[in-house]
């Protein structure tokens, strides 16, 4: 047995562009990478574990033709098939992906004279920044690998803000996984916002990054 695509991006990042189109066995198998940070393989009389800690980033249409809830134009897919497209990507594997962005087309105009976006240095800045705010709390690990009692204690939480997680998981119908990735993402967004605590502000920018479809972000973006 030797290593795979996952294994080889272990501390890197795996990139998968047109995600419903892969078979579903394939993306079944990032579950298991994507929760504990390895891949095991079992073949007859042989049993190997290898690494597999790794930044997944994927894109998709959000149905065949590519225009269901996009405004620009209107979708040409027969009724149903959008929603059938979305399924594709099975719900246990979207709770383990932590953000979900709509990206809207852009206008040529924009993309010839529009205003330049943030170098990456800035960007580079303000996360080494975050960085330095988790090392000023005496974590030894970033808030994505945070689990329990770990991850209630670096998010600090109010008994308001408590509540008003419970409230935007049930809203969401988070399962247990998705209510702590919830809260995971709100704790980086406090980071980046040179906050020692998780406010609400923090809660609702994270779960607007955890919408049920991509018909529903497409809304939220327009």
């Amino acid at each position: 047995m030797s290593p795979g695509e996952i294994t080889l991006a272990d501390q890197g990042v795996l990139f998968l562009d047109e995600l419903p189109e892969f078979d579903r066995d394939v993306l079944d198998a990032l579950r298991q990478p994507l929760e504990e940070g390895r891949v095991a393989i079992a073949r007859v009389g042989r049993a190997m574990v290898f690494p597999a800690r790794f930044l997944l980033v994927a894109a998709m249409n959000p149905c065949p033709c590519g225009y269901a809830g996009s405004g620009d134009r209107p979708c040409s897919c027969p009724i149903g098939t959008p929603e059938r497209y979305q399924r594709r990507v099975s719900g246990p594997l979207r709770d383990r992906i932590d953000l979900w962005v709509f990206m809207p087309r852009v206008p040529p105009l924009v993309m010839v004279g529009g205003p330049e976006p943030e170098d990456s240095a800035t960007v580079a800045a303000r996360i080494a920044g975050a960085r330095a705010i988790v090392r000023t709390r005496g974590a030894t690990t970033e808030a994505g690998r945070l689990t329990g009692r770990a991850l209630r204690s670096a998010c600090r939480l109010s008994p308001a803000s408590e509540r008003h997680l419970v409230q935007l998981a049930e809203l969401e119908r988070a399962s247990g996984r998705g209510t702590e990735r919830l809260l995971r993402v709100a704790r980086t967004i406090a980071d980046l916002d040179a906050s020692a605590v998780v406010a609400d502000r923090h809660l609702e920018e994270a779960a607007r990054y955890r919408p049920g479809d991509l018909h529903s972000l497409a809304a939220e973006a327009g």
